[in-house]
């Protein structure tokens, strides 16, 4: 499996590897992690009003750019072992992460709306198939998450 990766940056713990199929870019880890350690923190590289497929909500009509730029490229999925906690700006460990393991979040739990809504690929037994942000999801499959802040009080302020 490792040969169909090739290395685009390395920093201290972490490494930018690109599928060379798919072309598609994800972030792993050089040392393990445990679960409710922080594995470093970020900034905002710029804040925007609209989100795109790289920015994190942090917001109504607030999305950053995340800062080092590396994190952009941790991926999706409905089985996730990190969070962007945007209250602390801490990226955080949701359990055990091995050496060499691919970082990956649940969109929807920072995002409320998605600007670009994808079919999920994950191969998670808990796959949700589409992906479309928070605010097109149940209460009940959200309460299976860790969300952000932000994410809790739309959850509130728009849930009947």
């Amino acid at each position: 499996m490792e040969d169909n990766y090739t290395t685009v940056s390395v920093d201290d713990f972490f490494e930018v590897k690109t599928h060379r199929l798919t072309h598609q870019n994800a972030l792993y880890c050089h040392r393990a992690f445990k679960k409710g350690e922080n594995l470093i923190s970020f900034l905002a590289e710029k804040t925007v009003t609209h989100p795109n497929y790289l920015t994190v909500q942090i917001g109504n009509q607030k999305h950053i750019h995340l800062r080092p730029s590396f994190l952009q490229f941790i991926n999706h999925s409905c089985d996730p072992n990190i969070i962007f906690n945007t209250s602390s700006m801490q990226l955080e460990c949701l359990k055990d992460i091995s050496i060499g393991e691919e970082l990956c979040f649940f969109y929807p739990a920072t995002e409320w709306e998605i600007s670009q809504p994808f079919d999920c690929n994950c191969n998670s037994e808990k796959c949700l198939k589409r992906i479309t942000g928070a605010a097109f999801m149940s209460p009940d499959i959200l309460s299976r998450y860790t969300l952000t802040n932000f994410i809790q009080e739309q959850l509130k302020i728009n849930t009947p």
